[in-house]
């Protein structure tokens, strides 16, 4: 007589990222006794970081805290002295700043926030935000019981040395997934170190900190079904994830018939499936591809003519300029990109009004719109280099889309992965980065080993064949 297992179902994405949010805070506000002095969240992308941020100021405030907040550029810090202010009327917030900048309008506009370049200014407030390079300059104060650092995986492991002597105890958030932090000085004489400077601040933390066990949050609200098992599968392995909507409950229809045309079969595609490939004849070109920037403007154009509708848990909303961004790998293609498009008359400047974003992966970390079109990093190149390699930049331009995701690349690429393998010498005590192909082979038991010791999951070599292989299911040649 057979029996059979039942496996119990996973709890409902809400559900599942509720408990997640309750257990962090828990860790963040009410730690037990002779807990870590850092709580570390790994978050993927959409999975309501930001929100995260906002609840644990807020309770840590109601817990009858003073709070610093750390995050790393001028725009994130805005960013969050918006939305504190926003969700939290109660709080008085204070902006600090350098001498000679001044802070956004959006984060100025509220009165519950103050800014100065003086920290003696907001030193009675509930709330300070700034970024790591302000923080570093800060002296002669008392230190914070708490502070929060954002994008904690763009964050170098000097800067938290920098400013680690304000705070006692920290909440460390971010994506780990996401470009690593970036500097223009060699550091080879650093590589393998526990203390190598380059390295971000949580891969440092954990290092020194093995107690501390990383929580994560299991949702993405801003990747659709079609788009999170492939980000999850090629990019986080370790903390996989899924679309905290089902796979239909968010839909992208053209108001216009196509015109027969490649760029808007792909656009169709992309409408049906929420991802589209416009693959161009295999050929090796400058790095402004003439070509493909064409492409890439006239998916554009066609996407505002068509005049699509996105309809989704959050209502029904016309596929405007705002809404679309353009990705690419470097600022010279940007810039192409935008003499492009203002050819055709799309939109392209925000201080006039609603644009198309057209920037590099770098500055669209962490933004987020219906439809994103990429210039893929490879796309006409004749090598495959560590830069365009990199797992974070693939990472971030396929996922900052909430229905589609259209790519433009060059056909080859497969080809040029397999004649350009990894070749970089591997260093006792560096970050290792692991091929998807062995998760299976080496077993549940291995991987939390390697994870601790710096493991990291997939190399960008795997990741492009990854995402390539799936986007060839939704190919559309042109020419």
């Amino acid at each position: 007589m057979s029996s059979t297992v039942s496996v119990p179902s996973p709890p409902p994405a809400a559900e599942a990222a509720d408990a997640a949010v309750a257990a962090i805070l828990d860790a963040a506000v009410r730690p037990a006794p002779g807990a870590p002095r850092g709580v570390v969240v790994d978050s993927p992308p959409g999975a309501g970081k930001s929100t995260l941020v906002v609840k644990a100021a807020r309770e840590l405030v109601g817990a009858g805290e003073r709070l610093m907040i750390v995050a790393q550029t001028n725009s994130q810090v805005d960013d969050l002295v918006d939305r504190l202010a926003a969700k939290g009327p109660e709080l008085t917030i204070g902006r600090l700043h350098a001498g000679e900048s001044r802070p956004a309008a959006e984060a100025l506009r509220h009165p519950n926030v103050t800014a100065s370049s003086k920290p003696a200014d907001l030193l009675e407030l509930d709330v300070v935000v700034s970024t790591a390079a302000k923080w570093q300059w800060v002296k002669d104060v008392e230190p914070w019981r708490h502070a929060i650092v954002d994008e904690a995986y763009q964050m170098r492991s000097d800067a938290l040395l920098a400013v680690a002597r304000l705070f006692q105890r920290a909440l460390f958030v971010g994506d780990p997934g996401q470009l690593d932090p970036f500097t223009v000085v060699g550091t080879e004489q650093w590589t393998g170190l526990s203390y190598d400077p380059s390295t971000s601040a949580v891969v440092t933390l954990l290092a020194h900190n093995p107690a501390i066990r990383p929580h994560r949050l299991p949702v993405s609200w801003r990747l659709p079904a079609s788009a999170a098992p492939l980000i999850s599968e090629a990019f986080y392995p370790f903390t996989p994830f899924r679309s905290g909507t089902g796979p239909d409950e968010r839909q992208l229809r053209p108001g216009r018939r196509a015109d027969g045309s490649a760029v808007d079969a792909a656009i169709d595609l992309a409408a049906e499936h929420g991802w589209a490939l416009l693959e161009l004849p295999a050929r090796r070109t400058v790095r402004t591809d003439p070509q493909a920037v064409a492409a890439v403007a006239a998916l554009v154009a066609r996407l505002l003519v068509r005049e699509l509708v996105a309809d989704s848990e959050q209502g029904r909303v016309p596929l405007t300029a705002g809404r679309i961004a353009v990705g690419t790998a470097h600022r010279d293609q940007a810039a192409a990109v935008r003499a492009a498009l203002g050819a055709l008359g799309v939109p392209v400047d925000p201080a006039v009004g609603p644009a198309v974003t057209v920037d590099t992966a770098n500055r669209l970390q962490g933004r987020e719109y219906d439809v994103t079109v990429v210039l893929h990093p490879l796309s006409g190149r004749p090598d495959a280099t560590a830069f365009h390699l990199e797992t974070g930049r693939l990472c971030v331009l396929a996922s900052r889309h909430r229905h589609a995701c259209i790519v433009v690349a060059r056909a080859g690429i497969p080809e040029l992965l397999d004649e350009h393998p990894a070749t970089d010498p591997v260093q006792l005590g560096s970050a290792m980065r692991i091929p998807a192909g062995w998760a299976e082979r080496i077993g549940g038991q291995v991987i939390p080993l390697l994870e601790r010791v710096g493991a990291q999951f997939p190399d960008g070599w795997e990741a492009n064949h990854r995402v390539l292989q799936h986007l060839a299911e939704h190919r559309v040649r042109g020419s």
